[in-house]
């Protein structure tokens, strides 16, 4: 497992993006599967980087590791921010007109359609979020 904590700002959304397509391309991940992972690191520490915090600021972790038997990602998301399960969100009714829409969720919901597996638990004074994706 390989880790990165910067501090909860949008301005590093790249750097660790950067950071976890290294890993990524190490292991020869499929493109597809590493534009979709993009996507959710930039939602997901995007929501870290506006909301953990609020006025104030602070770190966040982001832990990669890779499995081989089934090849597998998982990125774990840690935040010592206000307490927040982005899961309990009721989905966007999609079918809806733009402009009928509620505004926000659609980030969670794309991650949760594009992830296999995700999870979120407050342990220990964190917020601790986990995507899974399978490389195939």
């Amino acid at each position: 497992m390989k880790s990165i904590t910067v501090e909860a700002k949008v301005q590093n959304v790249d750097k660790v993006t950067e950071f976890v397509n290294a890993v990524l391309e190490e292991n020869d991940c499929p493109l597809k599967i590493q534009m979709q992972l993009d996507v959710a690191i930039d939602e997901i520490f995007g929501n870290i980087a506006y909301y953990a915090y609020g006025d104030g600021s602070g770190n966040a972790t982001l832990q990669i590791e890779m499995e081989q038997n089934p090849r597998t990602v998982t990125l774990t998301f840690i935040d010592q921010g206000v307490p927040y399960n982005p899961l309990e969100n009721k989905d966007p009714d999609i079918t809806l007109d733009l402009e009928d829409r509620e505004i926000g969720g659609l980030g969670i919901f794309l991650v949760k359609k594009t992830m296999d597996e995700v999870f979120y638990e407050y342990a220990d004074g964190q917020n601790i979020l986990t995507l899974k994706k399978k490389l195939i």
